[in-house]
């Protein structure tokens, strides 16, 4: 029997709603890959010679609003079928510097929601970083950290990537940390590039594993565009992260992404095959407490606008380049989110 979710209203950004006639609040923690989110400006010290009005694509003022307003359109609806807000929380990879992610909250889509912004530089030879956004009515954040990836190539030289973020911090009252991901991708082949994101898995699980040292009740989310299935390596030799609910132990990582895997379910494509390298995942502690905020359920936010409606990309993500011509989509993946609730102790009208 399906339960009907009825939204009752907002209090400081706060969603309450009833579940079998009981009522809960709910936050959303999203994660979205933005594509290549570029200004416009050549910088010397990476390479991003292709998004500048001079370049290869062409990337104009025009085209940098465009994608920017697409963008900030998305992450406002993330969630919004059941909180009818954009979400608390939400990670974000393939952005250029800080100033793009000032861009995106402060466009008219998002202002309102009064976003903060976590943002280290990482060492990435693309100049592209990860961040973290956040509802200040939502979340205090009092730690936050970059864990700097070291790789080495074939030839014995360093290969930059991105750094992992990390934020600790205060989701109403609740100390929960917040860990950004965008891990080394496939190319050069799966197979070849499989130890890089090995490596990036270990980096995880330290981080994961000195977070719990410090205190073994904390709460940690980690999110992010892992390159790698929930059935990869990666994720269940390294991680060891869990895709169902029973038998689960405290030090166990929950991937509620593993079921949606085994359903066919893929938040990007490549040669028509769907793969869902976009997750969330994170302690078994946050699937107990009613008197705490615990796991409800996960989603991929795929609405029909951002599907490509025509031609050899049919059915794939609409995104902002396809075959080397520009398009004028969103992103080649879709984004992530999970709800979090707990029980409220607010009246309800006519309940």
């Amino acid at each position: 029997m399906k339960t009907k979710l009825t939204i009752l209203f907002f209090l400081f950004s706060l969603s309450v709603f009833t579940q079998d006639g009981k009522p809960y609040k709910v936050r959303t923690i999203a994660f979205y890959n933005v594509e290549n989110l570029f200004d416009t400006e050549n910088d010397t010290l990476i390479f991003d010679d292709d998004r500048t009005p001079e370049g290869k694509d062409h990337w104009t003022h025009e085209r940098y609003a465009k994608k920017v307003e697409a963008i900030s359109n998305v992450i406002s609806e993330i969630g919004s079928d059941i909180t009818e807000s954009s979400p608390d929380i939400v990670g974000i990879c393939e952005v250029e510097n800080k100033k793009v992610v000032e861009d995106l909250v402060e466009h008219p889509n998002l202002l309102s929601n009064n976003y903060g912004i976590v943002h280290f530089d990482s060492p990435d030879e693309r100049g592209i970083d990860v961040a973290l956004i956040y509802k200040k009515a939502a979340f205090i954040p009092i730690s936050f950290a970059s864990h700097r990836l070291l790789l080495i190539d074939d030839e014995n030289e360093r290969n930059y990537t991105r750094d992992q973020l990390v934020v600790g911090g205060l989701l109403d009252d609740e100390n929960i940390h917040f860990i950004v991901n965008h891990w080394p991708s496939r190319s050069g082949g799966e197979a070849r590039s499989r130890p890089d994101r090995i490596a990036a898995a270990q980096l995880n699980k330290h981080i994961i594993d000195s977070l719990r040292r410090i205190d073994e009740s904390i709460k940690i989310i980690s999110m992010g565009d892992l390159n790698d299935g929930p059935k990869d390596h990666s994720l269940k030799k390294i991680l060891r992260t869990k895709g169902k609910t029973n038998n689960l132990e405290a030090s166990d990582l929950f991937n509620p992404m593993e079921k949606m895997h085994r359903k066919g379910f893929g938040s990007l494509a490549y040669r028509d095959k769907w793969n869902l390298f976009d997750q969330i995942y994170f302690t078994a502690n946050l699937l107990e407490s009613e008197n705490e905020y615990r796991f409800w359920k996960a989603g991929i936010h795929n609405p029909s606008y951002l599907i490509t409606k025509k031609g050899q990309y049919k059915g794939y993500p609409f995104r902002t380049y396809a075959g080397g011509n520009y398009s004028g989509g969103y992103s080649d993946h879709f984004p992530v989110y999970i709800f979090l609730i707990k029980a409220s102790s607010d009246p309800i009208e006519g309940g």
